[in-house]
């Protein structure tokens, strides 16, 4: 791999421009990088959309069978389930748009604005959920084709958990929060399958009311899953990161050879990738090419070291002459 930003240029006009803009690491590593995050997480949807899009069909053909509004309304949910995809679909394909003098960061957070749609949308499976238990609870309903619908359970709750998992775990491998949301959106609707699930044997065993009390409690359940898919969306939408990336930020430009110190270290998530913003400080007998030349060391680590980091903005400060203070005309706007 070839880096552009090595601690020594033969040009000593390109080092000083260099000193305009953020010090960063191959561009079209970085750019190839976050080209092949979206595409997995493209990928992700079009995937888990057939197989829930298969996993409705499938118990239409029941539904139509057996008559059951219980699995009806389990199935309408599974397709309105498929189409979350849609949001994250826009959110990926926005994201790979270049930044431009309006978004001078690009789009990526776009992915944040459907990691809002999605939390509405688990949030109105739980209200859905609780409204038809509750509805049963006061005029139960009998259930017919008991084996049927229990199959059909058994086939929405498989199809929506391997969904779940598949968009949980790229989602996690490629930072995307809002896939991660979408995979714990799926896995409340392979609660609502079990719902079904149980309550046809609650009813076969002769006990009607077994429908609606298991509704509640999958509305329980549910309503932890928005919990933990809201408090992901909220993290990032205020610039939360791991603590033990800034750790390992600290650990990793105090190693760097000339960096005499560590002042503030910032991370942002932007859609599934990192920007960091750090303060180091270098001995004032260094010349200007010198200190650069630490700083563009510092970022080169950061980004081997720091997972999904793309790009860091390293300011070197001085560390002397004694008694002198470098910020001191920023004194008053701070």
């Amino acid at each position: 791999m070839t880096h552009p930003n090595p601690p020594h240029h033969s040009h000593a006009p390109s080092k000083l421009g260099h000193l305009l803009k953020p010090h960063s690491h191959d561009t079209a590593d970085k750019t190839d990088a976050a080209l092949e995050s979206s595409s997995r997480g493209m990928r992700v949807l079009a995937v888990s959309f057939a197989a829930l899009m298969i996993t409705a069909l499938i118990q239409a053909v029941i539904v139509a069978l057996s008559g059951s509004v219980a699995l009806l309304g389990d199935t309408l949910h599974n397709f309105a389930d498929a189409l979350t995809a849609v949001p994250l679909a826009i959110a990926f394909s926005l994201g790979r748009r270049a930044a431009t003098r309006r978004f001078t960061y690009g789009y990526g957070r776009a992915e944040d604005l459907a990691g809002i749609v999605i939390v509405t949308l688990i949030a109105a499976s739980a209200a859905l959920a609780a409204y038809e238990a509750i509805k049963r609870l006061i005029t139960p309903e009998d259930i017919q084709a008991l084996g049927l619908v229990a199959a059909a359970g058994v086939v929405g709750f498989a199809g929506n958990e391997w969904v779940a998992r598949y968009r949980i775990k790229v989602g996690r491998e490629i930072g995307s929060a809002a896939l991660v949301a979408d995979g714990l959106h799926a896995r409340t609707d392979g609660y609502t399958s079990l719902a079904v699930l149980l309550s046809a044997g609650g009813a076969a065993l002769g006990f009607p009311l077994a429908d609606p009390i298991v509704g509640l409690l999958i509305t329980v359940a549910i309503c932890f899953v928005l919990r933990d898919a809201a408090r992901e969306i909220y993290h990032r939408l205020m610039d939360a990161v791991d603590p033990a990336l800034i750790t390992q930020a600290e650990q990793t430009l105090t190693a760097v050879p000339g960096v005499e110190g560590v002042g503030a270290v910032r991370m942002r998530w932007i859609g599934h990738t990192l920007r960091a913003e750090v303060d180091i400080t270098v001995s004032h007998e260094l010349t200007l090419i010198e200190a650069h030349a630490v700083a563009v060391e510092a970022e080169h680590r950061l980004i081997h070291e720091i997972p999904r980091l793309r790009a860091a903005t390293v300011h070197a400060d001085p560390d002397g002459p004694p008694d002198t203070d470098h910020h001191s005309p920023l004194q008053t706007h701070r």
